[in-house]
C-alpha cells in the first residue's frame, strides 16, 4: 500500500497514532496465545487477558478511522462523484467536512460530562482484573472525534485546489494480467498430447 503524502503537523500525529494501532493487534494476538497456552497447557489462566484484549481493541476501532480519513480511504460514492462538474465535487467534499464536524461537535458535547467524570472517578470495567476501561476509553472517543473534525477540515484545506482524480469501477477489482490471451477449453495450456 502507498501512502498519502504527509501534508502538515496534523497528518504527523494521525501516522504516529496509526503506527501504534498498527501493531496493536499483533499484541492482542500475542496476549491471547499466551493466555491460550497458559491456560490449556499450564492450568493457570490470567486474569487480564480478555479486558486487556477489550481495552487494546477498542482503541484500534477508534484509531482505524482517523487514520482512514487522512489516507483518504473513507467511502464515497465515486459514481455521482466523478460525474459532477469541479465546484460541485467541491461541494460535496463542503457538505461532508461540515456533517462530520457537527457530528464531532455533537458527540462531544453530549458525552463530555459523562466522559469526564468517568476520568476524574477513574472508573473501572468491574470485573476481577478491574482495568480503567471507561475512564480512558470514553475520553479517548471524544479526542478520537475532535482530531476526526480537524483532520477532515485539513484534507479539505489541502485537496482544494488539487486536480480531480478520476476513480474507475475495475480500480476495486483483482483481475489477472492476462485477460487478453485467450483461454484453452482443453486445459492443457495450449501443449499438445501428443
Amino acid at each position: 500500500m502507498v501512502e498519502h503524502e504527509v501534508t502538515g503537523w496534523l497528518d504527523r500525529i494521525t501516522i504516529a497514532i496509526s503506527r501504534v494501532a498498527m501493531w496493536a493487534p499483533a499484541f492482542v494476538v500475542a496476549i491471547i496465545f499466551y493466555e491460550v497456552f497458559v491456560r490449556y497447557v499450564l492450568g493457570a489462566p490470567t486474569l487480564w487477558v480478555n479486558e486487556m484484549s477489550l481495552w487494546v481493541g477498542g482503541g484500534i476501532y477508534l484509531t482505524a478511522g482517523l487514520y482512514a480519513l487522512q489516507q483518504r480511504s473513507h467511502i464515497r460514492i465515486f459514481i455521482i462523484y466523478d460525474m459532477v462538474p469541479r465546484r460541485l465535487r467541491q461541494t460535496f467534499d463542503v457538505l461532508s467536512v461540515v456533517c462530520v464536524c457537527i457530528f464531532a461537535f455533537a458527540v462531544v458535547w453530549g458525552g463530555f460530562g459523562e466522559a469526564k467524570a468517568k476520568l476524574l472517578r477513574w472508573e473501572t470495567f468491574g470485573t476481577a482484573w478491574d482495568p480503567p476501561i471507561p475512564a480512558t476509553i470514553k475520553p479517548l472517543i471524544l479526542l478520537t472525534l475532535v482530531l476526526l473534525a480537524v483532520q477532515s477540515i485539513s484534507n479539505l484545506i489541502h485537496d482544494w485546489n488539487r486536480e480531480p482524480v478520476s476513480h474507475d469501477p475495475a480500480d476495486d477489482l483483482d483481475v489477472p494480467a492476462n485477460l487478453d490471451t485467450p483461454r484453452d477449453p482443453s486445459g492443457t495450456g495450449g501443449r499438445s498430447s501428443t
